[in-house]
């Protein structure tokens, strides 16, 4: 069975980290599957999905990491093309990427003891968010 559910909420851009754990694992909860896979996908090129210990001190390193790797201060082809002062947030975005798959068991996902889904909002401003969840078990 296939099924396909949506998440939505705002962000505030510039690195925003949002834990969504609580938000997919209830949509997994909702289609009563016993078994499978969730895959969350952002539709979106300036943000990203990945899975980390949620808490300050590790977004705040997650949030330094980028800003190290990737400075909104250099010069970005695309900002010149375009001029909205973004090019940062979508070669961010891609380094981690769209998508994320977990497993799940008895209706819970299994994700480590530590270990929480974020959604991370690059752009260089707040946004209204959408995610794309399609849950695939039995």
């Amino acid at each position: 069975m296939v099924t396909t559910k949506t998440i939505q909420f705002s962000t505030g851009g510039n690195g925003d980290i949002r834990d969504i754990t609580e938000p997919v694992a209830q949509a997994v909860r909702e289609t009563e599957m016993a078994a499978g896979t969730v895959t969350i996908f952002s539709p979106s090129a300036t943000s990203a999905l990945t899975t980390i210990e949620y808490e300050s001190g590790c977004v705040r390193d997650l949030q330094r990491l980028f800003d190290e790797i990737v400075p909104p201060d250099r010069h970005y082809a695309h900002n010149a093309r375009w001029g909205d002062g973004n090019g940062h947030s979508h070669v961010r975005a891609a380094l981690l990427g769209p998508s994320l798959t977990v497993p799940f068991t008895a209706g819970r996902l299994l994700l480590g003891t530590w270990q929480q889904i974020v959604f991370v909002d690059f752009d260089n401003r707040s946004r209204q968010r959408e995610l794309i969840l399609q849950v695939i078990g039995e």
